[in-house]
C-alpha cells in the first residue's frame, strides 16, 4: 500500500467529491465539494487528494493564515478506507509538506471536543491542545516549530 498526496485537479476533483465519512462522523467534517469551492475562490488555500496506490481515498485542505501560521481545515478518509493506517500516513505526509513552508512557526488544527478519537490522534503527532476557539465550538491544538 502506497499513500501519496496529490493536488486536487480537474482530473480528480469528482473522486474527491464522491468521498464520504461514516454516518456517525458527518457532524465533524464539512463536505469536500464545499471545501473545493472555498479553495477556488480564496487565496492561500491548499487542497490535496489522498491516494492509496492509484485510488482517491481521502482529502486534505490547509490554509495559510499568516506568514508564520498554517491551519489544517479539512482532513478526512472515506468510510470504506478507515482503520487501515491511511489517515496516520497521510497526516505524516501533509505535516512534512507543510513544514517546508519558509518562516512557518505554527501549525494549527481544530476539532469538536466531543469527537471521540481526534484529541488522542492529533496529540500523537505533537499537537498540543490550547483551548477552545473564539466561538467556543472547537478545540484548538497546535504544533510549534
Amino acid at each position: 500500500m502506497t499513500i501519496t498526496l496529490q493536488p486536487v485537479s480537474q482530473k480528480n476533483y469528482e473522486d474527491v467529491c464522491d468521498l464520504e465519512v461514516a454516518k456517525d462522523q458527518e457532524d465533524y467534517v464539512a463536505e469536500n465539494m464545499w471545501s473545493i469551492v472555498e479553495s477556488t475562490f480564496n487565496e492561500g488555500y491548499e487542497t490535496r487528494a489522498i491516494y492509496r496506490d492509484d485510488k482517491v481515498v481521502g482529502f486534505f485542505m490547509w490554509v495559510k493564515e499568516s506568514i508564520e501560521k498554517i491551519s489544517i481545515w479539512r482532513f478526512m478518509v472515506d468510510s470504506q478506507h478507515q482503520n487501515q493506517g491511511i489517515g496516520r500516513k497521510a497526516l505524516t505526509i501533509a505535516l512534512d509538506e507543510i513544514k517546508q513552508v519558509p518562516k512557518l512557526k505554527e501549525i494549527e488544527i481544530c476539532y469538536q471536543p466531543d469527537n471521540p478519537v481526534a484529541g488522542d490522534f492529533y496529540g500523537s503527532f505533537g499537537f498540543i491542545e490550547v483551548g477552545m476557539d473564539e466561538d467556543d465550538d472547537d478545540m484548538l491544538a497546535i504544533i510549534k516549530l
